[in-house]
């Protein structure tokens, strides 16, 4: 399903309006004394990594008003999460990696949860929920079904150790938990023969500390942002890189040069076929050569192509997810730009270089000090707030899951909430199927 852009309202404020949605409809939250603003449901994703910086699985978060679970039989989050899994299939919502889904009581013990594929769930049992009779045991049924159970924010008290039991993961919380009290929970779960997944790491510390405390997996975002600033002298081949880089911000594109510059670096020329003779664009027959590529697919298609092929080659980033991430952000960017008065390849080349300082692990700055870029959207990409940045700014809060901060935001820049979480998830749906070849 594709949501168009439209732009309405003031000539600096670009409005999203979607003609073909996911049918899910706004719910209606307080907004202080005397109003109320609607409150859209979403669905974003985070990674899960291993020690390697290999993404294992994908924690789906769901917000239903305020709320970021999956709730139970007949709610909003409930009927989110069924449309979402019709439409896209799990299997594409997680690139069929495992997912792990935020389980409240009402929805442990209702029916809505068979309707997920047990091989590929993983139910996170809320802190909120009491480990009651009832609870145990239909954790133990939907064991029996086939499903995985996590601990979520996980602080041991006696009462939980029936569900430590069966339990696959134990979800520690980095950055919410202090010290001593993370310390004593890890000592009263030597016994646990399961996984130790620490989350909400969000720096290189956190994840040193939490490896060395014996987790496995981990959730956050530590793994985008730069751990340190290089120093060293910067490789031939990426000098290449950035040439490139340098020639697609020119218009119109000078090929001649563009065709020598790629021809000279093998991995990138093998990407950029690569890319080009993807089924996702559609063309007939194939393409051999970079002149023919520059030719058959026009200036724009071109640039966006060539532009993510070298940032592929760029990553020296910790994980291969952020290249994902960049090419999601990409996509978003350009599907919001379409239609809003904005220049679709343009938002295209910010959502995709906007993961460069985790790529290159160097600040923003210095990861586009020299491209030919226009001023705004350096501005963009170095946070300033404008027309370019709208969809980028959105797109930052919804990761993160701070879905109030994402409301405030569409409001702010006149978006019309409903349709942006359907282009993310596509954009999900395109970015994984093109990585997936």
């Amino acid at each position: 399903m594709a949501g168009s852009v439209g732009r309405t309202g003031a000539a600096d404020k670009p409005r999203v309006s979607c003609a073909a949605k996911i049918p899910v409809a706004p719910v209606t939250v307080a907004n202080g004394p005397g109003g109320e603003a609607a409150a859209y449901r979403y669905l974003a994703r985070q990674p899960i990594l291993d020690i390697h910086g290999r993404v294992r699985a994908y924690e789906l978060l769901f917000r239903d008003g305020a709320a970021a679970a999956f709730q139970g039989d007949g709610n909003l989050a409930t009927q989110t999460m069924i449309d979402n899994t019709i439409l896209f299939g799990m299997q594409n919502l997680t690139n069929g990696l495992p997912a792990f889904v935020n389980c409240t009581a009402q929805t442990l013990l209702g029916d809505s949860i068979h309707l997920l594929p047990p091989s590929v769930t993983v139910l996170e049992v809320l802190e909120t929920v009491e480990p009651t009779a009832e609870i145990v045991a239909v954790c133990q049924r939907l064991k029996g079904a086939g499903f995985r159970l996590a601990l979520d924010d996980f602080l041991y008290r006696p009462a939980l150790e029936p569900l430590i039991e069966m339990a696959d993961y134990i979800k520690i919380d980095y950055l919410n938990t202090s010290d001593d009290r993370r310390v004593r929970d890890l000592t009263l779960l030597d016994r646990f023969t399961g996984t130790l997944l620490a989350e909400k790491v969000e720096d290189e510390a956190g994840y040193e500390l939490a490896r060395e405390e014996g987790c496995s997996l981990f959730q956050g975002y530590y793994f985008s942002k730069p751990s340190m600033v290089r120093k060293q002298k910067v490789p031939p081949n990426q000098h290449v890189h950035f040439r490139l880089l340098q020639l697609l911000g020119e218009t119109p594109l000078d090929l001649p040069r563009i065709e020598e510059i790629v021809k000279s670096e093998p991995s990138l020329a093998y990407r950029l076929l690569r890319y080009v003779n993807s089924p996702l664009f559609g063309r007939a027959g194939r393409i051999a050569s970079i002149r023919s590529a520059l030719i058959a697919m026009g200036d724009d298609q071109f640039r966006r192509i060539a532009a993510l092929a070298v940032t592929s080659e760029l990553n020296c980033g910790p994980s291969g997810e952020i290249v994902r991430m960049a090419l999601v952000r990409a996509r978003f960017c350009e599907k919001v730009a379409e239609l809003s008065g904005l220049q679709p390849t343009e938002q295209y080349l910010v959502g995709l270089f906007s993961m460069l300082p985790a790529m290159l692990q160097k600040p923003m700055e210095q990861a586009i000090g020299g491209l030919s870029l226009r001023t705004p959207l350096k501005e963009a990409l170095l946070g300033v707030s404008n027309a370019h940045r709208y969809a980028l700014e959105w797109l930052e809060c919804y990761e993160h899951g701070e879905f109030e901060r994402a409301d405030e935001v569409a409001r702010s820049y006149r978006f019309s909430c409903d349709c942006l979480g359907t282009a993310y998830t596509e954009a999900t749906v395109w970015a994984d199927q093109l990585l997936g070849w």
